[in-house]
């Protein structure tokens, strides 16, 4: 399952597989089935080709050299720190590589604690396990994201690090969580991978924590097909995540970044994002405030379209003006109401689906199940370990939130036709929901 999965999802239509428009009527708000695609793909032009015929001309693919001194990947690092806001940038080959680089920069390990929400990616709760460390969920929120009154509670003597995730566009409540992290001495991971370019009080997403990681992949903002990206202000722990990808070594363009080698060789791993795909995020992140504009414009028309249907509840946002707009989301109180909703919204050819682009972790049977690539991995033989429990009763809040919650995402190249189409609709069609 991809982050993008209920694009045209039929999944809760089936509740009502003949649903007919919520006037009653055979004539759909539309025709044709409106489509949401993939963000930064649909702003390819000549400029990423000429990033990609400037590797193949230059016969040098490799990041750190070549036939040519290789200056994509370093120049897209330099950028896209900039745009970030952080001192140092680290360009990876996947969000889910970027997590890893997050977690091992933090000296994960052994023993180590992270809390995380319970709705998010699995590469999340996996970068945790593969270091050694025992992912502890906390419940979400009706913004989606962490719920930071579920957090404390489930700090212990190990815990180590908070893991943020910035959910479906949408900053989490950086304001509350914060405070809490510096009162248990704790770091703060800001997983951005669905929120690039998203800012929190002004500030990017990503430069607020300790560290930061984004995903490049075909779903996000901006892309290169796959790609990802570490950010940090602390050179100790740019230069151990630099380390990390890249068997433990620092490279002399990273030790030039940094200043000064103030960690020895380590055992690491290969993340080192190519030449080409440097190439096509170069092009992409000078082009990332026209697509989050173009996003945004839209959103703000669907949210002003519909504000004002009686009794409508929208998802949580802790920062309205810096959200991505990457969907308009509605509570319906109820799973019954809100497959109800999606059937019609369907039958007037404007798909709606549930919250999407991530899985309820504890009640994947592998995470349940505490399933690991070898039975004697040490995470789980501890005593805190074995006494963990995952699984549905670990996080029922989550579950009621996700069931009750749908909605209709977003594109930047919607016209204004479609977002006129998406107001009528739910207007048509939330009004024979929610009575």
């Amino acid at each position: 399952m991809h982050r993008r999965a209920f694009l045209s999802t039929a999944t809760a239509a089936a509740v009502i597989s003949n649903a007919k428009p919520a006037d009653g009527s055979d004539r759909p708000v539309r025709n044709q089935p409106l489509r949401a695609s993939y963000w930064g793909s649909q702003y390819y032009d000549d400029k990423e080709r000429e990033q990609l015929m400037d590797v193949v001309n230059n016969q040098s693919p490799f990041r750190w050299y070549g036939k040519v001194q290789p200056l994509k990947v370093v120049t897209f690092e330099k950028e896209f720190a900039q745009r970030m806001g952080t001192r140092y940038a680290l360009a990876v080959t996947s969000g889910t590589a970027a997590l890893q680089c997050a977690v091992n920069a933090l000296e994960i390990g052994f023993g180590d604690e992270v809390i995380l929400p319970a709705w998010t990616w699995h590469s999340c709760y996996t970068a945790i396990l593969l270091a050694g460390g025992l992912p502890v969920f906390a419940e979400i929120d009706e913004s989606f994201n962490i719920d930071p009154a579920d957090i404390e509670h489930r700090i212990t003597p190990q815990t180590k690090a908070i893991m943020a995730v910035h959910l479906q566009g949408n900053p989490a409540d950086l304001d509350r969580i914060l405070p809490i992290a510096r009162k248990h001495n704790l770091r703060v991971i800001e997983d951005c991978a669905q929120s690039v370019g998203a800012s929190y009080k002004g500030r990017p997403v990503g430069s607020i924590g300790d560290i930061g990681i984004y995903s490049l992949q075909l779903n996000k903002t901006i892309t290169a097909g796959e790609g990802g990206a570490v950010v940090t202000n602390d050179p100790v722990l740019f230069e151990r995540a630099s380390r990390f990808h890249d068997l433990g070594a620092l490279r002399p363009v990273h030790k030039q970044i940094v200043g000064e080698e103030r960690l020895s060789t380590f055992a690491g791993c290969n993340f080192r994002m190519s030449e080409f795909t440097g190439g096509v995020l170069l092009a992409q992140i000078r082009k990332v405030d026209r697509i989050i504009e173009d996003v945004r414009s839209n959103a703000r028309r669907v949210y002003e379209g519909v504000s004002d249907l009686p009794g409508i509840r929208l998802r949580r946002l802790p920062d309205p003006a810096g959200e991505l707009g990457t969907g308009v989301y509605m509570d319906f109180q109820n799973k019954e109401r809100r497959d109800r909703f999606i059937a019609l919204m369907k039958a007037e050819n404007v798909p709606a689906s549930p919250p999407s682009g991530s899985a309820i972790l504890p009640v994947q049977a592998y995470i349940e199940n505490k399933v690991t690539i070898h039975p004697a991995w040490p995470t789980f033989h501890s005593e805190r370990g074995k006494a963990i429990r995952y699984g549905a009763a670990s996080c029922p809040r989550t579950i009621e939130i996700h069931d009750r919650f749908g909605g209709v995402l977003m594109d930047p190249k919607f016209t204004k036709r479609d977002t006129d189409d998406i107001v009528a609709a739910i207007r048509k069609v939330y009004p024979k929901v929610a009575a």
